[in-house]
């Protein structure tokens, strides 16, 4: 333990549920709303979002896409066309059955009887079925297909163990749905996309992913196959950062995608769906985030650069507010990562150290301190988030531009460079039960958080030993990788023959 003074408490090492909460806090990200289980996101959140938005948004264009949007209710029938899809999602839908209130004499209101809807809607936990019946009318003809589609838009899970960004009611998405001719070509295209959220994760959010399969028991409900990307953060724990699922035809033939092939026969599309949420701006801060608040990789950074004059006197504010402006000005002519260099100037009456912890704590890359004094040495103090809060570096204003494009490509490397060691030495190749075993259990009965990381080990593909390593450990498969190559071993559960490892891990 340390003394050491930080702006979070508690620190990542005392308390990590309660330090992740503390930094959505004092980084002004979110808050808890009045409705349970939702949330508030606060614009430099919400900036966030929108520049994750927009990063997967141009990825998703380059890839042949383009947006839609889909009623947000859905008819109960549709659900119940396709079973397995709607028994993984049952537990977890919010129902309309009115249209309309009235008052129940007692000053309050009540749903009107006379107002029951003739078939429930259900409000979206996901939308295969509301598009699948939308694409059963676009398809007659192969001619029609590839249809290559996604959408920007909220859905409603109920949750009962809300966490802000992690695990909310509500929360923000995107969804991509398409249908194809082939098998093959579906098959691709869920492959292609999973690589586009994998490259988003590494360039982007500066986060490194293991890429795979999931098993069958960790499938999306109706998927033929589900690809996911899984993340390690800092308590070593996996969040599943994005899937891709390959549907085959079962939901085609639930809701009637058939075309007229080409060999002159009826046939049923192949489908696939895919989709990230806001889960990932809780994935960025559970990886980055320190004890003094929330670190923004610059590619998701609402505000690159902050500028903080320092105005201690009255007579000298005009001149520090001038030469922030004018700096900030020259900063905004500069690109970095195709866009243009976001700055803002923070000329609240406010003191300067207070200002500049604000800023701290919400993560902004870079900030630029200007005072009087450094009007009169001709110099700037430029600080990095990614590194100490209290190192500084002093440039001419002519440098900072000069070099600002170049610091904020450093800063994103850092980040990843950062993350991706930490994963590493906390991912073991693990051969024996006992060894396995101890890796998953909290050596801290007061501290039941604190475990191994992931583990590299063999399974010997039983739904059996999956179950019970979840049940005794809380630890699921999070994925078969993509670079797991083929090797002898003997199942880590039950010492039976398996082929190659799989990634094991305690998950969000």
């Amino acid at each position: 333990m340390t003394d050491q003074k930080t702006a979070i408490s508690p620190r990542r090492d005392e308390d990590f549920p309660e330090w992740y909460q503390q930094v959505v806090r004092v980084a002004d990200l979110a808050e808890n709303s009045d409705v349970r289980g939702c949330m508030v996101i606060k614009p430099w959140g919400y900036g966030i979002w929108e520049a994750m938005q927009r990063g997967l948004d141009r990825m998703f264009k380059e890839t042949g896409h383009k947006n839609a949007y889909f009623p947000l209710f859905i008819p109960l029938s549709y659900l119940a066309k396709e079973a397995e899809h709607v028994e993984g999602f049952a537990k977890e839908c919010a129902v309309v059955t009115h249209h309309r209130l009235e008052s129940d004499g007692a000053g309050g209101l009540r749903p009107a009887p006379a107002a029951e809807l003739a078939e429930p809607l259900v409000v979206r936990p996901t939308s295969e079925t509301i598009i699948g019946a939308t694409y059963a009318k676009w398809v007659q003809s192969y001619r029609d297909l590839p249809i290559l589609i996604n959408q920007w838009a909220n859905v409603v899970r109920w949750e009962m163990r809300p966490r802000v960004f992690l695990r909310t009611t509500e929360f923000l998405w995107q969804e991509g749905h398409t249908a194809h001719e082939t098998e093959a070509e579906a098959m691709a295209e869920t492959e292609k996309m999973l690589e586009v959220y994998a490259t988003f994760a590494r360039d982007y959010m500066a986060v490194p992913v293991y890429p795979g399969e999931k098993t069958e028991s960790e499938r999306f409900p109706g998927a033929v196959r589900t690809l996911t990307i899984e993340a390690m953060v800092q308590d070593r724990k996996a969040i599943q950062a994005g899937t891709s699922h390959f549907l085959g035809q079962n939901f085609a033939k639930a809701s009637g995608i058939q075309f007229l092939s080409r060999g002159n026969a009826q046939e049923f599309a192949w489908t696939t769906s895919w989709g990230v949420s806001t889960r990932l701006v809780g994935t960025a801060i559970m990886a980055h985030a320190d004890d003094d608040g929330m670190i923004v990789p610059p590619r998701l950074a609402p505000t690159h650069v902050v500028v903080l004059p320092i105005t201690p006197k009255p007579e000298t504010r005009d001149a520090v507010l001038a030469a922030a402006n004018a700096l900030a000005g020259e900063l905004r002519k500069q690109s970095f990562a195709d866009t243009t260099v976001s700055v803002e100037v923070d000329a609240r009456d406010l003191p300067g150290g207070t200002k500049n912890w604000e800023w701290i704590k919400k993560g902004a890359p870079v900030r630029i301190e200007i005072g009087p004094r450094d009007l009169e040495k001709g110099t700037v103090a430029l600080s990095r988030r990614d590194k100490g809060v209290k190192e500084k570096e002093f440039l001419t204003m002519a440098e900072v531009v000069g070099q600002v494009a170049g610091i904020l490509e450093s800063i994103q490397t850092t980040l990843y460079q950062r993350a991706l060691a930490y994963r590493d030495a906390n991912t073991r190749g693990i051969d024996t039960k006992e060894e396995f075993y101890a890796f998953f259990t909290p050596q801290n009965a007061e501290r039941p958080e604190i475990h191994g990381g992931f583990a590299r080990s063999h399974w010997c593909g039983s739904a059996e030993c999956e179950a019970r390593v979840k049940e005794e450990l809380k630890v699921t498969i999070r994925c078969i990788p993509f670079d797991a190559v083929a090797e002898e071993g003997a199942c880590v559960v039950c010492g039976k023959a398996s082929g190659k490892r799989v990634l094991w891990a305690k998950s969000y």
